[in-house]
């Protein structure tokens, strides 16, 4: 028998800061929230709501203690999550590339 899971145990879970889409249609804004890795990041269950992004008007506003707190305790962070966070010298490294890599067509062999 497994022992019941309650919303206080959130250690027992896979987490992951991600990027919320929020905002009105042609105005994008974010929101980078703490959620639960399976579940979507539109679903409404963060854990957390941890800063947010604009784009348009590059204003941000990102709780680094939070942030780093929880990176120490083990979450992953998303790969656009983790530009952002660079670009806001949160953390170090280097950026990771978000676009899907461009396969060249294959070429077929004539006999």
């Amino acid at each position: 028998m497994t022992p019941p899971l309650y919303f206080d145990t959130i250690f027992l879970l896979m987490l992951k800061i991600r990027l919320q889409r929020v905002g009105k249609r042609n105005e994008p804004s974010f929101r980078l929230i703490l959620v639960e890795s399976k579940r979507a990041a539109k679903g409404g269950h963060a854990q957390e709501v941890l800063g947010s992004h604009n784009f348009r008007k590059d204003g941000t506003i990102i709780n680094k203690d939070r942030v780093l707190y929880w990176m120490s305790q083990g979450v992953q962070v998303s790969d656009t999550a983790f530009n952002l966070l660079l670009a806001n010298k949160i953390v170090e490294g280097k950026k990771k590339n978000v676009l899907p890599k461009k396969t060249p067509p294959k070429k077929e062999k004539s006999a």
